[in-house]
């Protein structure tokens, strides 16, 4: 088994040249590189910056209907906690196994069907939006630094670990007509 190399043809580093292995069953190739992270490749609040190192270890097999790529992706994912904005940074590994099809399938079939399909364009496979699809996957909605953090007061915006007893009497403005009542009979 020979190491693979990307193609660095055009400017995307994702790209893989799949020539060696288009129309050829049973053949294999392993990939063991380290690339750059695509633009806006997280979510709102976690993600990897633009350039951040993917290290990627995956196998392309030819099978009859295209190239099977079973794997895995490792990043390095910052961003901030939903609760208290502090950062927070965590490692993700997400496994990979998607097929890349030499021919989609007719669009007379289900939409949503044929845009899910990847496939081989060019002799290339572009294995961004798998990655994409399974490290995204794995993020958080609503990351947090910890646990057991309790956030920002939602009035004030203090830190509620600094002052658990934190509290604020907050009144329905709807009763402001009734409380100038009370001050009125107090007086």
């Amino acid at each position: 088994m020979r190491e693979f190399v990307i193609s660095r043809k055009d400017s995307s580093p994702l790209k893989i040249s799949a020539r060696d292995l288009s129309k050829r069953p049973g053949s294999t190739e392993t990939l063991e590189e380290v690339v750059p992270a695509p633009i806006d490749f997280g979510n709102a609040l976690i993600g990897a910056e633009e350039g951040d190192d993917i290290d990627l270890n995956v196998r392309l097999e030819s099978v009859s209907d295209g190239i099977l790529v079973t794997g895995t992706a490792f990043v390095t994912m910052n961003g901030e906690c939903s609760l208290c904005l502090d950062p927070v940074e965590f490692d993700i590994t997400a496994d990979v196994q998607e097929l890349f099809v030499f021919e989609k399938a007719p669009s007379g079939g289900p939409e949503d069907e044929v845009d899910e399909q990847y496939a081989v364009e060019n002799d290339e496979i572009d294995l961004e939006p798998a990655l994409r699809d399974a490290v995204i996957l794995q993020l958080p909605f609503q990351p947090v630094c910890r646990d057991s953090c309790q956030g920002l007061c939602s009035e004030c915006g203090i830190r509620l670990e600094e002052d658990p007893e934190h509290h604020h009497e907050v009144l329905d403005p709807r009763w402001n007509s009734l409380s100038a009542l009370l001050d009125a009979d107090d007086k």
